[in-house]
């Protein structure tokens, strides 16, 4: 197992690497050491392992942990609740109303991603535990969770990339925890002295119309750092909403298109990549650069979704 420290966030919160897919700095789950012990995002269940060491690290034991919350129920955010849950026994799992049933009962959770990952799905997301229903708390829009006497969080209703997910703002670190609707952080490319920020489209409910909602419900709150499910903190928020508007439209065009052509996945997912490799050829970016060893997967997975709301939509 690979190992790598806790990264230090400011305002009691770490960020704890879960190697998904094998990958370092792809999925995080995030550690608010407030009085009632709390982490967001678990994660498929081979990062387990690795929120359980970064606990450790932490200096906090499993028994301390008192709230799970998981942005939506997509494998690689909630897929390790119900394990990780086994070794927290104090725990509860904090979930949108429209994910409750699918982590007390998987199966369908489980069909559609192996639909999505194929013959990867035991590697990247074996096993999927239920959760116990009792162990099971569903925070609706606007609803709250006290975890210290100083703190209390804030859920909203954030769907756009999917229709069960909910965004977790947090007032004492001036931040929100937005998982996939926000998109995905390119951290990566930090060493270049850059930003990088992709929409996240991933199948079978993505909606550009309200991810846009969700954005602009975001932007309202004024917030100064955003935590992304992929990965890490961002300081710069105008700048995650700016590049977001500037390539959903760039998506969803392409889309169109492939649609046209007859609908191939892959076809569209390699215009997609041309056209992210020519944004990045113009920054300077070279093309051995490790974010391209991400782009693949996450552009098949995004053409997935793309050409699936390009189908509902004709169907409207």
């Amino acid at each position: 197992m690979g190992k790598r420290e806790p990264i230090e966030l400011g305002n009691g919160i770490h960020l704890i690497d879960g190697f998904d897919m094998g990958e370092p700095g792809r999925t995080g789950s995030y550690v608010i050491e407030a009085e009632q012990l709390t982490i967001v995002e678990t994660s498929a269940s081979p990062s387990v392992p690795y929120i359980l060491a970064g606990l450790e690290q932490l200096g906090h034991r499993p028994e301390d942990v008192r709230y799970i919350i998981v942005t939506h129920i997509h494998l690689d955010h909630s897929g390790g609740a119900g394990l990780l849950l086994q070794h927290c026994p104090h725990a509860q799992v904090v979930v949108h109303p429209k994910g409750a049933r699918h982590l007390i009962d998987p199966e369908r959770l489980i069909a559609s991603a192996k639909m999505v990952y194929g013959n990867t799905f035991n590697r990247f997301f074996d096993p999927i535990v239920p959760v116990p229903q009792d162990r099971v708390i569903v925070k609706a829009d606007e609803e709250t969770l006290a975890i210290g006497p100083e703190r209390t969080l804030t859920f909203l209703d954030t769907p756009g990339h999917a229709n069960h997910h909910f965004s977790i703002y947090d007032p004492f670190s001036k931040g929100i925890f937005t998982g996939d609707t926000l998109g995905v952080y390119y951290h990566q490319l930090r060493d270049l002295g850059q930003s990088f920020y992709l929409p996240s489209t991933s199948p079978n409910q993505f909606n550009p119309e309200a991810m846009a909602v969700a954005i602009e419900r975001v932007k309202a709150l004024q917030v100064e750092r955003i935590y992304f499910g992929h990965f890490g903190m961002s300081e710069e928020p105008e700048e995650v909403y700016r590049q977001l508007y500037a390539w959903l439209p760039r998506f969803i065009d392409a889309a169109q298109t492939v649609a046209e052509e007859g609908g191939d996945y892959t076809v569209l997912s390699a215009r997609m990549t041309e056209q992210i490799t020519e944004a990045l050829d113009a920054q300077g970016v070279a093309r051995d650069h490790a974010v391209y060893s991400i782009l693949p997967v996450d552009m098949d997975v995004c053409a997935m979704g793309l050409l699936d709301y390009i189908q509902r939509r004709a169907k409207a």
